[in-house]
């Protein structure tokens, strides 16, 4: 099986936002939930579902904002 960046979809009380994304990115986020789902597109997640954890694990291993958020609460 493919080892995929995204592993967790937590189940946390959500705040709603509104975003528009290309079509491209559609597209490739319903192709990640296929992949995600083992290569069945029946009970993959929705792209809406993907997208939290995507930008979570973003942040959580930008080592640039890490180190500036630490210097921000340091100074």
């Amino acid at each position: 099986m493919t080892r995929l960046k995204l592993a967790d979809l937590a189940d946390e009380k959500p705040v709603r936002l509104t975003i528009e994304v290309s079509a491209r990115l559609h597209r490739e986020l319903l192709a990640y939930a296929t992949v995600l789902n083992g290569g069945d597109t029946k009970g993959a997640p929705a792209p809406e579902r993907l997208i939290p954890p995507m930008i979570d694990r973003f942040i959580a291993t930008d080592r640039s904002f890490t180190k500036s958020r630490r210097s921000a609460q340091l100074g």
